[in-house]
């Protein structure tokens, strides 16, 4: 591929750029948009000063400046920690890739560039393999500034590493300090509870915490079976029951054709209603009795138990509970808006198998994607092209057309393959078994992450069969080679990948095409005016992390191999920065927060991303005979593992876990200012599930509330526990059996 292409692809995508910002920076401006751009503020002073003004149609810049200069705070207070966070990942790689781009610019590229001693043609016909390290011949001296450049690129990589992940830190302890009273820091999640006949699911949390955790104890929600199929099956059941019992002339039998008489509805409420439910229970003998052992089958084996401070709850979630680390399994819970509510029922012993089979899943659809991408890559080629299609040969001599074919289609076809990665990772992700909707999308990010660099970059790099990119890893010693090989080759194709995954994305990602095409559904077809409500969208972190992360694995690993895609890529973050401001502060809702969990992922790739680099230029000083290179490439790369391994010993324990001492400060500071009964008030009706079983009304019922005098409510809940764990003297077993006449099949 020579200037002239790699020129025809920048020029493609500029052109797509200026037309759909062109494009967006008047929809933006239209009333009837104002959902899918403005999903976050919907101002009614907006819309009518729109009315009045012929300006909105014509385009303008006015998006970019607002989206400049809007402050931290208020990213901060837009999208919350997360938001900043992905922020701060873009403003990072700003930061080192001006520096890496100034260093390799003027140091690295002209000496790749005269590398050897040959006849230059006019630059837009001279080739792309000119300007990287493999024109440079072997032995040169001139190698001393690709090491220097690369000592300079991981310096500066390191440095601002280090200043940004303690500088999130802090944010992450000021959004923790500095945050209303959060449910979630006084409640934890309590799985694999143990069954008993004679009990309760209810019962049984309530007696154990009662007893082993008596003087922090508060409450305790239980989690209940819920979903579209368990629900439209407790409402035939229970209409069904109260059908028999209202007839006293004729007995309903339990049938799915006299049963089942819904009319246009997935509920048989309005049935229930019509109905004297009294009586019917009167006549039926259907007392409260038959209603407990009703919703007594309805329980999960789960619960969020509620503590009177932070730091019990913190404690209590770190402990093992029995000697048998399968049963009481205690994690601290999401917050009430981040809860996965279709997983917290998944029982604990499936967890492992399900997350080995979603791994299993993952890895295969990996194998599985080389096939259409290497086959369609290998239609790129031009020589393949001309014996696949040979009534195409003439037109596949035109110069244009050679160089939309080499410099754009192969980018193209692999960003349109790769669409269907983030839904299948987010499938997998929710199959797995995550408890929080940001865990969910968390584990989503890394699996497309390791998807797009496997496919994108290594697939790429040892392009031709799926067998060849296979074997080329046979031995681990030859690895740095066949990169040293591979990567310098292969680097114009990153370079076109950049511009047309890059700058192309983000003109969609601004432009918002589907909710766009659905509010125009909205509005043309169904005639629905109402701008009220704004968007529902959540920032889509599973898709945007991987592909920042992804171009700066790129930007690191080809730095002073081939220096000509950093301007490139440097643009890009430049243009993402504008753009994803605009989206946080303009179109997306913040459901729930990780708290800047993203940023340990993005610290992680970073450092992997500068390993794989000097492990490529150790092999390339290797095939270029330059010993005292390689040799002082070895110190670096030691050095970054133990920056690495530095940062997780510093600050990655803060983003596991809260610490104890902010968490009791934060205790006492509310026990001072006497709102902990406010808050122990909250968590009744924090945590409640959006599908209930048909009964949830009495689900108050099973709130227990553990008062703080032990002598009053809870002596009774004290001497439960004790009666039932004393039994036969046997205490709490490793298996938490008590006696075969409590619990079923026990020995």
């Amino acid at each position: 591929m020579n200037i002239a292409a790699i020129l025809t692809s920048a020029g493609i995508n500029v052109a797509i750029c200026v037309v759909l910002f062109s494009l967006y920076s008047v929809l933006r401006k239209q009333p009837g948009n104002v959902n899918v751009y403005f999903g976050r503020r919907l101002a009614s002073q907006h819309s009518k000063h729109l009315d009045l003004c012929l300006e909105r149609f014509v385009p303008s810049p006015s998006w970019i400046w607002k989206a400049w200069e809007t402050s931290e705070d208020e990213i901060l207070a837009s999208g919350g920690l997360d938001a900043a966070v992905f922020v701060r990942i873009l403003v990072f790689s700003i930061r080192i890739f001006s520096i890496a781009a100034v260093i390799c610019t003027v140091l690295v590229l002209p000496v790749n560039y005269h590398g050897q001693e040959r006849m230059h043609t006019d630059l837009p016909l001279e080739s792309l393999d000119v300007f990287t390290i493999g024109n440079v011949k072997e032995g040169s001296k001139w190698l001393w500034a690709h090491c220097l450049a690369l000592y300079i690129i991981t310096s500066a990589a390191c440095t601002l590493l280090y200043f940004e992940y303690k500088s999130i830190t802090n944010l992450r302890l000021v959004h923790i300090i500095g945050s209303p009273p959060n449910p979630s820091h006084f409640a934890i999640l309590v799985r694999s509870i143990p069954w008993y006949s004679e009990k309760s699911y209810c019962d049984t949390v309530k007696s154990f915490f009662s007893y082993y955790h008596s003087s922090t104890y508060l409450s305790h929600q239980m989690i209940y079976k819920s979903g579209t199929v368990q629900k439209l099956k407790d409402d035939a059941e229970h209409v069904c029951k109260v059908i028999r019992g209202a007839s006293r002339e004729k007995t309903c039998k339990p049938s799915f054709t006299e049963c089942w008489c819904f009319q246009g509805t997935n509920s048989f409420e309005m049935i229930s209603n019509e109905i004297d439910i009294g009586s019917v229970h009167e006549r039926a003998g259907y007392t409260d009795k038959h209603l407990d052992a009703r919703k007594k089958m309805q329980e999960c084996p789960a619960a969020f138990v509620f503590f009177k401070s932070r730091y019990a709850a913190l404690m209590t979630a770190q402990t093992l509970q029995t000697s048998n680390p399968m049963l009481w399994v205690t994690d601290l819970a999401p917050e009430p808006q981040d809860v996965y509510w279709s997983n917290i029922c998944i029982p604990y012993r499936q967890l492992w198998i399900r997350k080995i089979a979603t791994l299993v899943a993952s890895i295969v659809f990996m194998i599985v994607f080389l096939i259409p991408v290497t086959f369609v890559q290998s239609l790129t080629q031009l020589d393949n092209l001309h014996k696949l299609l040979p009534f195409m040969t003439g037109m596949l001599k035109k110069k244009f057309v050679i160089q939309v074919v080499s410099g754009y289609l192969p980018s193209v076809i692999l960003v349109l393959f790769l669409c269907a990665v983030p839904p299948v990772m987010m499938i997998f992700s929710a199959v797995e078994g995550s408890i929080s909707r940001s865990g969910r999308k968390m584990s989503a990010c890394c699996k497309v992450l390791y998807f797009t660099i496997w496919n994108v970059f290594f697939v790429n790099v040892f392009a031709g069969s799926v067998i060849s990119q296979l074997s080329v890893f046979s031995s681990v010693r030859d690895l740095p080679a066949q990169l040293a090989k591979a990567v310098p080759s292969q680097a114009t194709f990153f370079t076109t990948y950049v511009l047309s995954s890059g700058w192309a994305s983000l003109a969609i990602e601004v432009m918002q095409i589907c909710p766009l095409l659905y509010n125009l559904f909205q509005r043309v077809i169904l005639r629905v005016k109402d701008d009220s409500e704004g968007g529902s969208l959540s920032f889509p972190y599973h898709t945007e992390i991987p592909r920042i992360l992804l171009f700066g694995f790129l930007g690191f690993t080809c730095s002073i191999l081939a220096p000509l895609m950093l301007p490139f890529l440097l643009f890009y973050f430049f243009l993402a920065y504008l753009v994803y401001r605009n989206q946080i502060i303009n179109v997306y809702i913040t459901k729930y927060d990780s708290g800047g969990q993203y940023w340990p992922i993005a610290h992680n790739t970073t450092v992997f991303s500068l390993i794989v680099a000097q492990v490529i230029a150790l092999g390339v000083f290797g095939l270029k005979h330059s010993s005292v290179a390689s040799g002082f490439t070895i110190p670096l790369l030691i050095c970054t593992l133990l920056f690495h391994q530095y940062c997780r010993q510093r600050f990655l324990p803060i983003f596991r876990s809260n610490s104890a001492q902010i968490l009791i400060d934060m205790d006492l500071r509310d026990e001072h200012s006497g709102s902990m009964g406010e808050i122990y008030e909250h968590l009744s009706s924090a945590y409640s599930q959006s599908s209930l079983v048909p009964d949830a009304s009495n689900q108050t019922k099973c709130f227990s509330t553990h008062e703080d005098k032990r002598s009053d409510q809870s002596s009774e809940d004290i001497e439960k526990g004790k009666e039932i764990i004393q039994k036969n003297d046997t205490p709490w077993d490793d298996n938490h059996t008590l006696s075969s006449k409590e619990v079923p099949g026990a020995k």
